[in-house]
């Protein structure tokens, strides 16, 4: 018996292969910036160097990603979840 791969109907991108490990460590890396980013504005406007609407528009922005990076890694659980309850 052969067996062959599956191949997804979506086009893959250029120059990234399926499953690529390291498009998750680059978001992982885009988030830990922008939450970075907050923690400097907010230390700014504390020593008195940065304005009050600078680090709310950082924090509201690192609150905005860490909210979507939470419901992307609780829909991959539960996606995971769902391929492992699979009866074969």
């Amino acid at each position: 018996m052969k067996v062959e791969p599956l191949l997804p109907d979506a086009p893959l991108i250029a120059g990234e292969d399926a499953g690529d490990a390291a498009a998750f460590t680059r978001a992982l890396d885009a988030l830990g910036g922008v939450l970075t980013g907050a923690n400097r504005a907010e230390d700014a406007f504390a020593y008195g160097r940065g304005s009050l609407q600078e680090a709310i528009y950082e924090r509201a922005q690192a609150d905005v990603a860490l909210s979507v990076a939470t419901a992307t890694a609780a829909r991959l659980t539960q996606a995971v979840q769902s391929v492992l309850n699979m009866q074969v």
